[in-house]
């Protein structure tokens, strides 16, 4: 393929560090690189207290202890995401609740959640799509006027902020992925961002097969043991020192992809003016963090057509999620309402290459190739 949907960026530094983990005798969990990571994730984003973990799942899967989810307990969340969103409180016992999309934004629908809030809701997770916040003054009220738990599935969202907030920093939790896909990376990985210190301790011990390790390696109890549930959640060195490299150059890596995006958004204009297809919107309260630029194609078979005659010329273009209520697994628990946002992003949103090492020549190419796609009438869809 000569310009494929995303290749990992090297900064240069991650096998010097790797390397430096290796000779430090320490490639287990929470070692240099960790703390340098955790220590460079707080003081740049003001998050009360960061954990990595071995992906943004895992990550989720802690919040969904740390509430304390049960069977018959609720959790409101967008259909148009990830499974992993979801599935860590399934696992517990949840019900899905899912919301609509908004019309112009893949992003859940805050309007619609209060009235699905019931006696047994407990947690609202909202998705910042592709890196763009979502409404969260209008979640945080619900949830606070209903004592419910805040956890942002933060995945995409690193370097993004809500009225000038961090994403990951507002609920009760922010969870982050640094999957090979995301603007800084570590080939699988990811983070939980604590943001109420009542969480703390307890997020340590989960995060340690359910004891308190950590309290022991800080000198505060003589011996460690097993004292509630938990799991394997921590990444071993060798992933941190990766992730620390990359963590140092998240600001010449992020002028890059906001540059590149920016050309896109530039050169695609004309086309949504004309009709083709809607880019994304970008609301006054949010920033974008360049994780994405993706279009929402008028029908299916536009879509179809569009990623069809995009590989014919040597470019992959690719579809994102599919509506989980209509999933094999959850389509007989949903409460049946229709989500037609979600299911029009499911048919309709193409996800275009961007990544560090894509160049404006290569922008001007794709831009081009869908210019003809639309604009030439001898282009067969």
């Amino acid at each position: 393929m000569k310009i494929p949907f995303n290749k990992p960026y090297l900064t240069g530094k991650e096998v010097d560090y790797i390397q430096e983990a290796v000779v430090s005798g320490k490639i287990s969990g929470d070692g240099i690189f960790t703390q340098k990571c955790h220590g460079f994730f707080e003081e740049r984003y003001r998050f009360k207290k960061t954990l990595l973990t071995t992906s943004c799942t895992d990550a989720l899967e802690m919040t969904a202890i740390l509430c304390d989810i049960k069977p018959g307990d609720e959790v409101i969340a967008p259909s148009y995401t990830f499974v992993s969103t979801v599935n860590a409180f399934v696992l517990r016992g949840a019900k899905i609740v899912f919301v609509d999309s908004g019309k112009s934004c893949p992003n859940i629908d805050a309007s619609q959640i209060e009235e699905l809030v019931t006696p047994k809701t407990k947690a609202i997770i909202p998705v910042h799509y592709a890196g763009i916040a979502c409404e969260m003054d209008e979640i945080l009220d619900i949830a606070r006027r209903h004592n419910l738990f805040v956890i942002e599935d933060a995945a995409q969202a690193i370097d993004s902020f809500y009225k000038g907030e961090p994403l990951g920093s507002l609920g009760h939790f922010g969870t982050f992925s640094f999957h090979e896909t995301k603007n800084i990376i570590s080939g699988e990985g990811g983070m939980l961002a604590i943001n109420d210190e009542d969480y703390i301790s307890r997020a340590e011990i989960i995060r340690e097969k359910g004891t308190n390790r950590t309290a022991f390696f800080r000198g505060e109890v003589d011996k460690y043991g097993w004292v509630d549930i938990g799991s394997s959640f921590l990444p071993s060195e060798i992933i941190s020192a990766f992730l620390f490299a990359q963590a140092e150059s998240l600001d010449y890596i992020q002028e890059k992809r906001k540059r590149l995006w920016a050309l896109y958004y530039e050169l695609l204009s004309p086309l949504e003016k004309a009709g083709y297809f809607d880019l994304p919107k970008i609301p006054p309260y949010a920033t974008n963090n360049a994780h994405m630029l993706y279009i929402v194609c008028n029908n299916s078979n536009d879509r179809e057509g569009l990623i069809k005659y995009l590989m014919k010329n040597d470019i992959l273009a690719v579809f994102h999620y599919q509506s989980l209520h209509q999933s094999t697994y959850y389509s007989n628990l949903h409460d049946g309402r229709k989500l037609l946002n979600s299911d029009r992003y499911t048919e309709c949103l193409v996800r275009l290459p961007l990544y560090y090492e894509l160049n404006e020549d290569n922008i001007i190419f794709i831009t081009s190739v869908i210019n003809d796609f639309y604009n030439n009438s001898d282009v067969k869809w």
